[in-house]
């Protein structure tokens, strides 16, 4: 069984099998040969044909790798001019604009992700699992700019923005890093992007005195919004890699937050998730895409936040109504919590770290594309409108070389204080799979007896995705631990080796151990 496990984690990598043969001769300058060894070689075969120079030929598949992230780019920035122009053609129609504005920006998050892996491969300042971890952004922000066309039901209008294979592409990158890829052994340290003197932040409880910036409702800090804080953050003048502590002082803030991709290491520090709460109501059913219906939205690399509740009140009846969506790298969210129902928190993207935090939903409410870990968490599953069930997690993994998937460690799923009086008129699931390719994990948690005994649920009335998933379990305790009555999928795993279930720690799923020690937040690297 062991062995079946290892072989199963191992199909990320080697599901097509031309990307790994050993009979490929890499001395070939044929740019046909090279596309050949990529699941979309025709959309590879014509832009390089087509839009590259024709001296320019792979001595290596590094070279290649290169050339095919350039491409991707090259074709990501002529999407984001054909959605510039489609702008103009929906200022009357609401529904319209709303999922454009979303793709536009989320567009411009791949334009960024896609430069920044080229600026890597280019320079040797990142490794190959960081430009894995963006290039799987970089997927993901298209996919996600589709679901919102579905979301508002104008997929026919968005359609012309996300057909002009930049998702080939991209494919075809991830595929050609993930054979370059090697599992990576990370050392404890301090990387370049923390300095010395944000470290132990998180643990500090007297951060008023060296905040940046102090949002207060009462009007005794500088500012009465914290946007107004973040604005001022990405305007201010400050070295490199300086942090920018944000204290919010205890009050309920009324209002929906964006952390853009040029806002980078803000640091959130609130007076205890009891008393400092940013709360909003956008919904799917309020004219909102899933994206936009974000109380607080996350893009900058290196967020954090301590002691603060990111809130949705759209209610069950309000549909997908998101609380936190975070693609945030190398993000971490301590002593926080997340309430919403329906698709609460948004993991959307890259590396991120919950520690000590609450969660409360009802359908899909953790959901995404990003690597995640959830240590030492409490998961509250609420009561859904009637008829309905719950599922806690929706994992959006759409190609196999993502390196990205749910983990939740040490962490206890109880039944939150109304759904307690009809615990047995609803039914409650672990995940079900929202891409191909779904991949979420339970490692030594405790799960209450609520949960059905078949653990997971398919997509619908679908066998969707059944084959291609990993849904794992890992050591869990509690009266509906036992995987004995667990579905029978080919995806599914009661996993039985701690060697295989290492791989969806903080040490290995989000190579915890190269940056969470600079932040202070207390974390388990491995089991």
């Amino acid at each position: 069984m062991a062995i079946k496990l290892i072989l199963f984690f191992m199909y990320a990598y080697t599901v097509f099998s031309p990307y790994v043969s050993q009979a490929f001769d890499e001395s070939s300058r044929d740019i046909s040969r090279w596309c050949k060894t990529t699941p979309h070689p025709e959309p590879c075969k014509y832009y390089f044909m087509n839009h590259s120079p024709p001296h320019l030929k792979p001595r290596h598949r590094s070279d290649f790798r290169t050339m095919m992230v350039e491409v991707a780019m090259e074709r990501a920035i002529h999407a984001q001019s054909c959605a510039k122009h489609l702008g103009k053609h929906c200022q009357r129609n609401r529904r319209k604009k709303a999922a454009w504005r979303d793709c536009f920006k989320l567009f411009d998050n791949t334009v960024h992700q896609l430069n920044q892996t080229l600026q890597g491969l280019k320079t040797n300042s990142s490794s190959d699992f960081d430009a894995q971890t963006w290039l799987s952004a970089a997927l993901t922000n298209l996919a996600t700019c589709k679901s919102g066309s579905v979301d508002l039901n104008v997929t026919k209008f968005i359609s012309p923005i996300v057909s002009v294979n930049v998702s080939e592409l991209i494919s075809n990158s991830l595929a050609v890093n993930g054979v370059l890829m090697k599992q990576q052994e990370y050392q404890d340290g301090y990387p370049s992007w923390v300095t010395a003197g944000a470290r132990k932040l998180l643990q500090t409880s007297s951060l008023a005195s060296r905040a940046n910036a102090v949002v207060a409702k009462d009007g005794s800090g500088r500012f009465r919004t914290i946007q107004a804080a973040i604005n001022y953050a990405a305007a201010a003048t400050r070295s490199r890699n300086a942090r920018f502590i944000i204290y919010v002082k205890a009050g309920v803030y009324r209002e929906n937050i964006e952390v853009g991709n040029n806002v980078n290491r803000i640091m959130l520090v609130g007076d205890g998730l009891r008393y400092t709460i940013i709360t909003g109501s956008r919904s799917v059913a309020g004219g909102f895409t899933t994206y936009s219906s974000a109380t607080v939205g996350v893009d900058g690399i290196g967020f954090m936040a301590r002691g603060i509740t990111f809130r949705n009140t759209a209610g069950p009846q309000g549909g997908q109504a998101v609380a936190l969506r975070s693609a945030s790298d190398l993000s971490v969210y301590y002593a926080c919590s997340f309430e919403g129902y329906q698709d609460t928190l948004f993991v959307l993207a890259q590396r991120q770290f919950y520690k000590s935090c609450y969660i409360y939903g009802t359908i899909d409410f953790i959901f995404g594309n990003a690597a995640v870990v959830f240590q030492n968490c409490v998961i509250y599953v609420r009561k859904p409108l009637l008829g309905q069930g719950n599922v806690i997690t929706a994992q959006g993994r759409g190609d196999p070389y993502q390196n990205t998937g749910i983990a939740i460690h040490n962490s206890r799923i109880l039944p939150a204080a109304d759904l307690i009086p009809v615990i047995s008129s609803y039914q409650t699931y672990l995940g079900r799979p929202w891409q191909q390719y779904s991949r979420t994990v339970i490692l030594k948690t405790y799960l209450h007896s609520f949960l059905n005994p078949e653990g997971w649920l398919k997509w619908g009335n679908s066998n969707f995705a059944l084959s291609t998933l990993y849904y794992g379990e890992y050591k869990n305790t509690g009266p509906a631990a036992s995987t004995r009555n667990r579905v029978k999928w080919p995806g599914y795993h009661a996993i039985g080796s701690s060697t295989v279930a290492s791989r969806f720690t903080v040490a290995n799923l989000i190579a915890g151990r190269a940056w969470l020690p600079s932040t202070g937040v207390p974390f388990t690297a491995g089991l």
